[in-house]
């Protein structure tokens, strides 16, 4: 595993505001109340636990669906103004995945606003995009969202950023990690993501993020094509229909934590 830490002193993270859009959010890993938890929610009680009681703060303000550019109109004023000790910023995924969209004109706004961000909180740490290879439809826009994770980081290098690389997360690679839409993760992903920045921020974590998962039952290739073909219907339709529409799936949903909250 390569080191994408820049920081080990993780006692000292007070306070974290997470910034992006579904991803961030938790789309993918309901919690029991029918709210989405996420990875940025289960980061936020690992760093909380080293903590004393109530001497933590959290927000969320991620909204799926949200472009690059509406993120750091709505979102990044806002995690300025709480000024906390960690800001984790991912975005940029669903604009790479519009058509014709450019990754380095995308990476040229992405680092505008991390500069933004760094001068006014304390680590902000930014995502590249997953491996698509094994995805189908995404598998064809491989070489545009490995593009886009190089500028990545390279941002992070420029701006003295820590990276969660999910490119080389492999164990996230495997169907169980991904819901059954297949473009957010389930709660198994998201906690594998979880796991992973909490070793880029320098905690101990009580599991491997690239944990080897158990062999599956092989299935009988009739399955696995009526699985497609429903996945197709249900979700890759109307998500290809959104996306040549230039349609986002989250234009009226709000952050589900808009102030920094005590643990």
């Amino acid at each position: 595993m390569a080191d994408d830490s820049k920081t080990n002193n993780s006692g000292a993270i007070g306070s974290y505001t997470a910034v992006g859009d579904s991803f961030t959010e938790g789309v993918g890993d309901p919690g029991p109340d029918g709210a989405f938890v996420g990875w940025a929610d289960r980061l936020a009680v690992q760093l909380a636990d080293r903590r004393a009681e109530h001497d933590f703060r959290y927000a969320n303000l991620a909204v799926r669906g949200r472009l690059l550019d509406q993120i750091v109109a709505e979102q990044v004023p806002r995690a300025k103004e709480l000024a906390p000790d960690l800001v984790t910023f991912c975005a940029g995924g669903n604009d790479i995945l519009r058509p014709g969209s450019d990754p380095d004109d995308v990476a040229e706004r992405l680092e505008a606003a991390v500069a933004e961000l760094t001068s006014s909180v304390g680590t902000v740490l930014i995502c590249t995009g997953f491996d698509t290879r094994d995805v189908p439809v995404l598998r064809h826009l491989r070489g545009k969202i490995a593009t886009y994770t190089a500028h990545v980081r390279s941002i992070a290098d420029r701006q003295d950023c820590p990276v969660l690389d999910l490119w080389s997360l492999r164990s996230v690679q495997d169907r169980r990690a991904w819901s059954s839409d297949r473009l957010h993760l389930s709660p198994e992903g998201h906690t594998l993501v979880a796991l992973r920045a909490a070793q880029v921020l320098g905690l101990p974590v009580c599991a491997d993020p690239e944990q080897v998962w158990e062999p599956e039952p092989v299935r009988a290739p009739g399955e696995v094509r009526r699985d497609n073909i429903h996945w197709a219907r249900e979700h890759l339709v109307p998500w290809i229909g959104r996306r040549l529409r230039g349609e986002s799936s989250g234009d009226h949903v709000e952050p589900k934590r808009p102030d920094l909250l005590p643990l």
